[in-house]
């Protein structure tokens, strides 16, 4: 029986399948991993754009690069559909923004774990349950950086809801007006030593551990918030190769 939204079912996987999947936000980096960094990749579904591929790494281990869409909510119908296949393991490869002056454009942010201010993992699990990576997958993801050398900042991310007013975007919003409590929020991460902001981390890292899988996450940063609000375009390609190719040697180097 196909799956309700991926629209697909565990005998298309194979008579070997993926217990792996890399896990991008967008559909068009899910088949830029199929077409540049698997082998025999193939189309499972793009239902609802929700992307799904089925491939080889260079050692044969089999994968799926598939969508989650953008913020919690459809990460959460997502995993949870990837897990009824036979998903084990779960890499978020991703985007995200720098809240600290040394986190750069161009490097990738590692996430231990993340501060979950978000409405769907509440339907997972309490506000108080720990959102954090599993830490062999971190642990692969960091010597995968340092064996490519590619720069690399480890620590905790912030996981909202909105991109606008959530991560206090006001200047390159239509709504200017933030609520009182979201005045200065970004400053007060940066002073918990929060690296970044992005948008699926945590509900992801809650699944997890309330489903029992193990998951991790890598982001590019393709913007400096204590600069500008802005995405810097020009970098992202080539920022989000790297974090593709530290999640890729993550996953061969792992048993």
């Amino acid at each position: 029986m196909k799956l309700n939204h991926l629209n697909f079912d565990k005998t298309q996987l194979g008579a070997n399948p993926p217990t792996i999947a890399l896990l991008s936000g967008e559909s068009q980096r899910s088949h830029y991993i199929a077409q540049t960094y698997l082998q025999n990749a193939c189309l499972l579904s793009d239902s609802r754009g929700l992307s799904s591929y089925l491939g080889l790494l260079a050692n044969g281990k089999p994968v799926l690069a598939a969508t989650s869409g953008i913020g919690s909510p459809s990460l959460s119908i997502v995993v949870n559909e990837l897990i009824q296949v036979g998903i084990r393991k779960i890499i978020r490869v991703g985007t995200c923004g720098s809240i600290q002056p040394h986190v750069s454009v161009g490097s990738i942010v590692i996430s231990s774990a993340a501060l979950c201010r978000q409405g769907a993992a509440l339907d997972i699990a309490p506000v108080e349950y720990p959102a954090v990576a599993d830490p062999f997958v971190t642990v692969a993801l960091v010597e995968a950086a340092a064996e490519l050398q590619v720069s690399y900042h480890l620590g905790i991310t912030a996981s909202v809801d909105t991109f606008y007013e959530g991560q206090e975007r006001f200047a390159s919003s239509a709504n200017p007006r933030l609520q009182r409590w979201l005045e200065g929020i970004t400053q007060e991460y940066r002073n918990l030593n929060i690296l970044n902001y992005e948008m699926e981390a945590g509900t992801l890292f809650k699944m997890a551990g309330v489903y029992g899988f193990a998951a991790g996450c890598v982001c590019a940063v393709i913007a400096q918030r204590t600069e500008t609000e802005d995405l810097l375009f020009a970098q992202k390609d080539a920022a989000v190769d790297k974090a593709i190719q530290v999640a890729i040697r993550a996953i061969e180097n792992s048993q």
